[in-house]
């Protein structure tokens, strides 16, 4: 079968009313019950340019039985701007055959059908442009060549896409002028489709970048129930997502919207928090219709964002919608003057002529001018009063005549000017260069569709008006739009002001300008920006804490943790503060932590340091005295040498503390508890070695017995060395294996967070060997001096070492609890405290009293009061 015979055959079975039959010959023929309901333009041509308008957009409906033909079927609610589209085709058609240069000895003609803006119609006239017939055919009848070899169309992106898939298989091309729908940029699906007007990819791309830049984070969404606004919404959905922005509600328009659903999503639109409503709805009556509904429930809190299908469209810009509506932003496709178009629109008057010629004058006229050019106007509208015939079209006085905002008359204009320029490409062939067969070029008296389509891919031009235009890959042209913004002039009209501008290409960057100085916002904000969002941003100091099973816009505002910040409005995490850092109060900056450790600067620090040279001082001024009077009798009775070793080893107990004292670091860390360790154990050695002479002294009584040879100076200071020596092992073992180290540790005292600088004993089991023997000794010695308390008071001092021994007991058993649970140095100066006070008890306990006899009672100090009861 020919092709013109297959698209006959698909015309027959999707044209409502058509059937197979029989014709009264007896062949095999496609027969019409009822013609295609849809009116025509048609003009001769050499190349008849197809072309497919929704003037009415409201189709009756079809018949379902197919066993009568349904008379007068006709479309109704006329459109003026689709007309105006129509008329602009014809201008540019008309324009292209008066120019010498363009396509010489070539004139183009034009075919154009009414869609009705739906699917089943608009494939019906397509089909019929490519056949060439209306009613029947016989397949002798049918040539290869269709009538009309290229279609500019649909407005509509479901009816583009059904002719584009059905046409596409025989390469048929078709150049839309409205239909946006991205799905339309697949050419393994539509290999034949070319548009002029960009795909709503890159429209959604503008709308998320306006959306974020302005920071309308919660925004709902209204489609239509078709591929425009399915395809469009989700598109959007994809460009947002990761944005930060979300969608408190995506409401879909009916085909066939009832008032209770219309009422439903103006109740949404009303009840939502979103203050932005984007709208992905085309320029049908159910739009109009929601904006009704709006209206009349007084919604005049919302600023509403326009897809390029209904933001110039003045019927929805009506001064009772813009209470509503004033302040609304869109993406436009971009303007042009075209010259002479004004004119040429003006010129259309219904006489005779006009009328057989154009079946849509007469709807136009009655729209226009409200009046009949019925004969009967009881027939027609009888609430109508008769056309006088005298009306004149005047420019910028209607709809159609309005030459102000050509953007989608601009883009028919286009797609004429790309076909031509592709059948100027076309001639422009040499024999033998041709991409055809062998070289061969077409015939351009006898196009072929899929020629058309491989020079479209190619073409390059500039229009008349100036612009550079040409497809790629896709088919789609360079993205350019203009950011409208709805003003309300004094008259109380819409005005629409360009505020803006968006170019996007695939591989480029996108470049967006909006000029916030010119806009003015919606939702009764005037000149201030508009703020939608789900919840109100953090303050500085707290986070976002997503509410459970809500969007991530609505959100809790939280404290930031301990140590954390958030220093900028709206923080989604708080920050933790870097190391030795910490939150102020606020939370809002990190500021240094406060160290911690007991230096001389602080005043216990200072206090402790002078009790700790006052302590070593007063243990000289005694050390001194008792040199000074080593020959009196009570030295010599106290036995000189080890008072002085006794003395020595007091004041390295007391110089010790100083260690305690500054900022840790490893030395002194391991100098702090070793220097303790071995002072205290040399104190407690001299103690230890005098309390057990006067004990054997006094205690052997047996005849014979001179147990004092064992307890000759010299043994004294062997044992004193040993004792000490046996520390000295357990701290050089300490510091080999597990050393005390400076640590850090993290407190809170006082007025905030902060540092504590302290030394860790690296191992407990050493630190408590070392305490251990320390208690070991004073506890031998203590038992020892309580054993030697009731020997002569005169001599014997063992009471004084009791008491001293008790009170350093005490003041070490009283340490333990104290030193574990005092914070920060608070510690360092319980051990300090520990050290100079049991020190101390030493010092007063023993030399004081002798010290008072000899500078103060000089005649005690004698042999014979010493020997004396």
């Amino acid at each position: 079968m020919s092709l013109c015979g297959w698209l006959w055959l698909l015309y027959c079975l999707h044209v409502p009313g058509s059937v197979w039959g029989l014709d009264g010959g007896g062949e095999g023929a496609c027969r019409l019950i009822a013609k295609p309901v849809s009116g025509s333009v048609y003009r001769a041509g050499d190349v008849v340019i197809g072309g497919l308008f929704p003037i009415h957009v409201e189709a009756p409906l079809p018949e379902q039985e197919f066993r009568s033909i349904k008379e007068n079927s006709t479309c109704t609610i006329f459109k003026q701007r689709a007309y105006r589209w129509l008329q602009t085709m014809i201008f540019a058609v008309e324009e292209i055959n008066r120019d010498p240069a363009l396509l010489p000895n070539l004139t183009l003609g034009f075919l154009a059908s009414d869609t009705c803006r739906t699917e089943g119609i608009t494939l019906g006239a397509a089909l019929a442009m490519v056949t060439g017939k209306e009613t029947s055919v016989v397949g002798t009848e049918c040539g290869t060549t269709p009538e009309v070899p290229v279609i500019i169309g649909d407005a509509h992106s479901s009816a583009s896409m059904v002719v584009a898939q059905t046409l596409g298989p025989f390469d048929l091309p078709m150049v839309s002028y409205f239909a946006t729908c991205a799905c339309l940029s697949d050419t393994w699906r539509y290999p034949s489709f070319f548009r002029t007007v960009p795909s709503d990819a890159f429209q959604a791309r503008g709308m998320a970048r306006l959306l974020r830049q302005l920071r309308w984070v919660w925004v709902g969404l209204v489609s239509e129930d078709d591929d425009y606004g399915k395809f469009g919404v989700q598109l959007l959905l994809q460009e947002l997502q990761g944005s930060g922005v979300c969608v408190a509600y995506s409401e879909v328009l009916p085909k066939l919207p009832s008032k209770r659903k219309i009422r439903h999503i103006a109740d949404t639109i009303r009840g939502s928090t979103a203050r932005v409503v984007v709208a992905f709805v085309g320029f049908t009556g159910h739009s109009g219709a929601l904006m009704e509904e709006v209206v009349r429930q007084n919604i005049t809190d919302k600023q509403w964002i326009a897809s390029e299908s209904w933001v110039t469209y003045s019927t929805i810009a009506s001064p009772k919608n813009l209470p509503s509506l004033a302040g609304t932003i869109g993406f436009a496709l971009t303007k042009a003057d075209i010259p002479g178009l004004g004119p040429f629109l003006t010129r259309l008057h219904p006489d005779g002529d006009y009328q057989k010629s154009d079946p849509f004058l007469r709807d136009l006229w009655e729209e226009m001018f409200g009046c009949s050019l019925g004969v009967d106007l009881s027939v027609t509208l009888p609430s109508r009063r008769q056309c006088t015939g005298s009306e004149v079209i005047r420019e910028g006085e209607s709809q159609y005549a309005d030459v102000s905002q050509l953007r989608a008359s601009y883009n028919v204009y286009k797609a004429v000017y790309a076909i031509a320029y592709a059948i100027q490409d076309m001639m422009a062939c040499r024999p033998g260069d041709g991409v055809f067969n062998g070289g061969q070029c077409p015939d351009i008296r006898k196009l072929q569709p899929s020629q058309i389509v491989h020079y479209l891919r190619g073409v390059n031009f500039s229009t008349p008006v100036g612009e550079s235009f040409h497809f790629d890959m896709n088919g789609d042209p360079p993205a350019s739009y203009d950011i409208i913004n709805w003003h309300v002039t004094p008259e109380g009209t819409a005005e629409f002001v360009q505020v803006g501008h968006f170019l996007s290409s695939e591989g480029s960057d996108d470049q967006f300008h909006i000029d916030m100085d010119k806009v003015v916002w919606g939702g009764g904000s005037g000149d201030e920006v508009l703020v939608s969002v789900c919840s109100a941003d953090c303050p500085p100091g707290t986070r976002h804490a997503v509410q459970k099973g809500r969007p991530v816009c609505c959100f809790d505002c939280l404290s930031c943790a301990e140590g954390e910040i958030s220093n900028t409005t709206g923080s989604v995490e708080c920050i933790r503060c870097p190391e030795r850092f910490w939150s102020n109060p606020d939370h809002t900056a990190c500021i240094p932590q406060l160290v911690d450790f007991l230096s001389y600067s602080d005043t216990m620090g200072v206090i402790l340091s002078v009790i700790s040279v006052s302590g070593a001082t007063l243990t000289a001024g005694a050390l001194a005295t008792f040199l000074y009077h080593r020959h009196t009798a009570l030295v010599k009775a106290n036995n000189s040498e080890l008072s002085f070793l006794l003395l020595l080893s007091l004041k390295l107990c007391f110089l010790c503390a100083l260690v305690f004292i500054g900022q840790p670091n490893p030395w002194t860390c391991m100098l702090r508890h070793t220097l303790f360790g071995i002072s205290f154990v040399f104190c407690i050695s001299c103690l230890l070695s005098r309390t057990v002479v006067v004990l054997v002294a006094f205690r052997a009584t047996l005849p014979g017995e001179n147990l004092m040879r064992y307890f000759s100076p010299t043994q004294q200071r062997m044992g004193i060395s040993f004792c000490t020596l046996i520390q000295v092992l357990i701290c050089v073992l300490w510091l080999a294996l597990a050393p005390p180290r400076p640590a850090e540790r993290r407190g809170r005292e006082g007025r905030g967070p902060r540092v504590v600088l302290e030394c860790e004993v690296g191992s407990v089991i050493g630190f408590s060997l070392v305490l251990g023997y320390i208690g070991l000794l004073a506890s031998l010695c203590l038992l020892l001096a309580f054993l030697a308390r009731k020997l002569p008071d005169n001599f014997n001092e063992a009471k004084f070492i009791t008491f001293s021994m008790l009170i350093f007991c005490a003041v070490w058993i009283s340490f333990i609890p104290a030193y574990v649970s005092s914070p920060g140095k608070y510690t360092v100066a319980v051990e300090i405290f520990a050290i100079l006070a049991s020190s101390f008890g030493l010092l007063f306990c023993l030399f004081a009293p002798k010290c008072y006899i000899i500078l103060l009672r000089p005649e005690r100090n004698t042999k014979k009061h010493m020997l004396s009861n």
